[in-house]
C-alpha cells in the first residue's frame, strides 16, 4: 500500500483546484519508479452545475461544461441532501492506481487469492454533501511470457491471465519467466458538492 500513496496523492494534486468554477475535464498521470518496483497512477476529474432537484426522490439533474445533463440519484447514505441547491457545482474525481513489485519465485509458484479491502468517507453532518469510496485489491502473480519487443508482460493470478501494456520498456529488462510480481490495485472515486462562486 505504501508504494501508491504517492502516485494516488500526487496525481490528486496535479489536478487544478476546480472549485470556483464549471471546467471541462481534466486528467494526470504519475509514474514512480524504484529498482524491481514500479507504480503508475491515473486521475481524472470532471465537473458539472446543478440545474435540478427532485427532493421526493433524491436525484439531481447536474449539467456538464458542454452542455450534457447527467441525472444522479443520492441514496439515504448520502448525508445532507436537504444543503443542496440551484447552481451548485458538483465535482468527480476518479484515481487508479497500479503499484507492482517484482521478485524470485516463492512457495514453489503457487498462489493465494487476492486481497481485497474497501473504506469510505462521507460529508460532516450540517455540510454540503461528499465522500469518497476507494477500494484496494493485492494479489501475487507469476511472470508467464515476457514480449520485450510489443512491451507486454503476461501474468497468471489466482484466477485470470492477464497481458499488462508496459509503458517503459526498462522495465521488463528485469522481469523473466519464473518471477512472481506483487500487484496492488487501487480505485478511488471522490463527489463533492459545493456553493455556486459569488457573483
Amino acid at each position: 500500500m505504501k508504494k501508491i500513496i504517492l502516485p494516488i496523492t500526487t496525481a490528486m494534486l496535479v489536478l487544478p483546484c476546480l472549485a470556483m468554477a464549471q471546467n471541462a475535464p481534466q486528467g494526470a498521470t504519475i509514474v514512480a519508479k524504484a529498482p524491481g518496483e514500479v507504480a503508475v497512477a491515473d486521475a481524472m476529474q470532471i465537473q458539472g452545475k446543478i440545474k435540478l432537484i427532485d427532493k421526493q426522490n433524491r436525484s439531481v439533474v447536474v449539467v456538464g461544461p458542454q452542455g450534457n445533463e447527467v441525472a444522479l440519484t443520492l441514496g439515504p447514505q448520502s448525508r445532507n441532501f436537504d444543503q443542496i441547491k440551484v447552481g451548485d457545482l458538483v465535482t468527480l474525481t476518479y484515481v487508479q492506481a497500479l503499484a507492482l513489485d517484482l521478485h524470485k519465485s516463492v512457495n514453489g509458484g503457487k498462489l493465494g487469492q487476492p486481497i481485497v479491502s474497501e473504506q469510505a468517507v462521507r460529508a460532516a453532518p450540517g455540510n454540503k454533501p461528499a465522500g469518497a469510496v476507494e477500494r484496494t485489491v493485492s494479489l501475487t502473480a507469476n511472470v508467464m511470457k515476457v514480449d520485450q519487443k510489443n512491451q507486454i508482460v503476461t501474468l497468471k493470478g489466482p484466477n485470470r491471465t492477464v497481458e499488462l501494456k508496459v509503458k517503459d520498456p526498462a522495465i521488463l529488462q528485469k522481469v523473466k519467466v519464473g518471477d512472481q510480481v506483487d500487484a496492488t490495485f487501487t480505485e478511488a472515486i471522490a463527489i463533492e458538492v459545493t456553493a455556486a462562486p459569488a457573483k
